[in-house]
Protein backbone atom coordinates (compact mmCIF):
# COMPACT_ATOMS: atom_id res chain seq x y z
CA UNK A 1 0.00 0.00 0.00
CA UNK A 2 2.86 2.40 0.80
CA UNK A 3 4.52 1.55 -2.50
CA UNK A 4 1.27 2.29 -4.32
CA UNK A 5 0.93 5.68 -2.57
CA UNK A 6 4.56 6.53 -3.33
CA UNK A 7 4.04 5.63 -7.01
CA UNK A 8 0.96 7.86 -7.19
CA UNK A 9 2.84 10.67 -5.45
CA UNK A 10 5.75 10.27 -7.88
CA UNK A 11 3.35 10.36 -10.86
CA UNK A 12 1.63 13.47 -9.45
CA UNK A 13 4.99 15.19 -8.94
CA UNK A 14 5.97 14.30 -12.52
CA UNK A 15 2.74 15.84 -13.83
CA UNK A 16 3.29 18.94 -11.69
CA UNK A 17 6.87 19.32 -13.00
CA UNK A 18 5.64 18.91 -16.60
CA UNK A 19 2.92 21.52 -16.05
CA UNK A 20 5.45 23.91 -14.51
CA UNK A 21 7.80 23.43 -17.50
CA UNK A 22 4.96 24.11 -19.94
CA UNK A 23 4.02 27.23 -18.00
CA UNK A 24 7.60 28.53 -18.03
CA UNK A 25 7.90 27.87 -21.78
CA UNK A 26 4.57 29.60 -22.39
CA UNK A 27 5.73 32.64 -20.41
CA UNK A 28 8.99 32.76 -22.40
CA UNK A 29 6.99 32.58 -25.62
CA UNK A 30 4.72 35.34 -24.39
CA UNK A 31 7.69 37.50 -23.44
CA UNK A 32 9.18 36.93 -26.88
CA UNK A 33 5.89 37.89 -28.51
CA UNK A 34 5.60 41.01 -26.35
CA UNK A 35 9.16 42.00 -27.27
CA UNK A 36 8.45 41.42 -30.95
CA UNK A 37 5.22 43.43 -30.71
CA UNK A 38 7.06 46.32 -29.04
CA UNK A 39 9.67 46.28 -31.81
CA UNK A 40 6.95 46.27 -34.46
CA UNK A 41 5.21 49.19 -32.77
CA UNK A 42 8.49 51.13 -32.68
CA UNK A 43 9.02 50.38 -36.38
CA UNK A 44 5.48 51.50 -37.16
CA UNK A 45 5.96 54.77 -35.29
CA UNK A 46 9.29 55.40 -37.04
CA UNK A 47 7.80 54.63 -40.46
CA UNK A 48 4.81 56.88 -39.76
CA UNK A 49 7.16 59.74 -38.84
CA UNK A 50 9.22 59.14 -41.99
CA UNK A 51 6.04 59.09 -44.08
CA UNK A 52 4.88 62.37 -42.55
CA UNK A 53 8.25 63.95 -43.33
CA UNK A 54 8.22 62.62 -46.87
CA UNK A 55 4.69 63.89 -47.45
CA UNK A 56 5.73 67.34 -46.20
CA UNK A 57 8.75 67.36 -48.54
CA UNK A 58 6.50 66.25 -51.39
CA UNK A 59 4.21 69.19 -50.69
CA UNK A 60 7.20 71.57 -50.87
CA UNK A 61 8.41 69.99 -54.10
CA UNK A 62 4.95 70.24 -55.66
CA UNK A 63 4.71 73.91 -54.66
CA UNK A 64 8.17 74.59 -56.11
CA UNK A 65 7.25 72.75 -59.32
CA UNK A 66 4.11 74.89 -59.64
CA UNK A 67 6.19 78.03 -59.15
CA UNK A 68 8.71 76.89 -61.76
CA UNK A 69 5.87 76.11 -64.17
CA UNK A 70 4.45 79.63 -63.77
CA UNK A 71 7.87 81.22 -64.27
CA UNK A 72 8.51 79.13 -67.38
CA UNK A 73 5.14 80.11 -68.84
CA UNK A 74 5.88 83.82 -68.22
CA UNK A 75 9.35 83.44 -69.76
CA UNK A 76 7.93 81.66 -72.81
CA UNK A 77 5.32 84.41 -73.23
CA UNK A 78 8.00 87.11 -73.02
CA UNK A 79 10.23 85.26 -75.51
CA UNK A 80 7.25 84.78 -77.84
CA UNK A 81 6.46 88.51 -77.67
CA UNK A 82 10.10 89.40 -78.40
CA UNK A 83 10.15 87.04 -81.38
CA UNK A 84 6.92 88.57 -82.72
CA UNK A 85 8.34 92.08 -82.38
CA UNK A 86 11.56 91.09 -84.14
CA UNK A 87 9.62 89.41 -86.95
CA UNK A 88 7.35 92.44 -87.26
CA UNK A 89 10.37 94.75 -87.55
CA UNK A 90 12.18 92.63 -90.14
CA UNK A 91 9.78 93.28 -93.05
CA UNK A 92 9.97 97.01 -92.35
CA UNK A 93 13.77 96.87 -92.36
CA UNK A 94 13.78 94.84 -95.59
CA UNK A 95 11.48 97.41 -97.26
CA UNK A 96 13.70 100.26 -96.04
CA UNK A 97 16.79 98.55 -97.49
CA UNK A 98 15.05 97.94 -100.81
CA UNK A 99 14.07 101.57 -101.17
CA UNK A 100 17.58 102.75 -100.54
Amino acid sequence: MLDNALARLDAALGQLEAAARRRVEAERGRANLETELALMQDDRARLAAELDGTMARLGHVEAAAGDVDQRLMRAMNVIGAVIERVQAQQPAEVEAEETE
